[in-house]
């Protein structure tokens, strides 16, 4: 076993008001940031949307989609994790960067979203789960029926390459989609009919 680099448990911010700032995360099974060439591909498709946007940022892990989509100019960010580890390590973060339009909520993502506590609308809803849990599909499906989607809102999607791209509801439009190392990544639109 290799041992650790020094900053390996760190990601940083690559955009925005934050841009360069250095984030640390526990080291967890499954916890996997989203890498700096993903994330600056995901916000270039993002940024028309971003200012004042409400972003939901499902298994936050590291936090960095999330924090990003802030340092970036949305207006209300809530970062869902059910690791207490997590969850203080994303507190710490939401301090120390001032970033007072940023919630955390400790959670089990799925059993939160079939009884969400938040009644508002999302603009933007990020996805990214632990590869190997099989969270997904379950976390597509509640979603899609939570509610919690504003009309023409993103949602993205990250997922091992070797899988397939799971089953989407209908009103969801796929319109980009990206492969980079062992990351298939997915935006889709939120556009009901009627």
């Amino acid at each position: 076993m290799k041992p650790k680099r020094k900053g390996s448990n760190q990601v940083r911010i690559i955009g925005g008001l934050h841009r360069g700032r250095q984030l640390a995360f526990p080291d967890l099974p499954g916890l996997r940031p989203t890498g700096d060439r993903v994330r600056e591909t995901l916000f270039n498709w993002l940024q028309p949307l971003l200012p004042g946007a409400r972003c939901l940022d499902l298994f936050a892990g590291s936090g960095v989609l999330g924090l990003e989509a802030a340092s970036r100019g949305a207006g209300e960010v809530v970062l869902l994790d059910q690791s207490l580890q997590v969850v203080r390590q994303l507190q710490k973060h939401v301090v120390d960067l001032k970033l007072n339009q940023v919630s955390v909520v400790q959670a089990d993502t799925l059993s939160w979203l079939k009884t969400p506590s938040l009644n508002m609308l999302f603009d933007v809803v990020f996805i990214d789960p632990p590869f190997s849990d099989g969270l997904l599909d379950p976390c597509i499906q509640l979603l899609a029926s939570s509610g919690l989607l504003a009309e023409n809102a993103r949602v993205y999607l990250e997922m091992d390459v070797l899988e397939s791209l799971p089953f989407f509801p209908p009103e969801w439009q796929l319109l980009r989609e990206k492969k980079a190392g062992q990351v298939a990544y997915y935006l889709f639109a939120h556009q009901p009919s009627g």
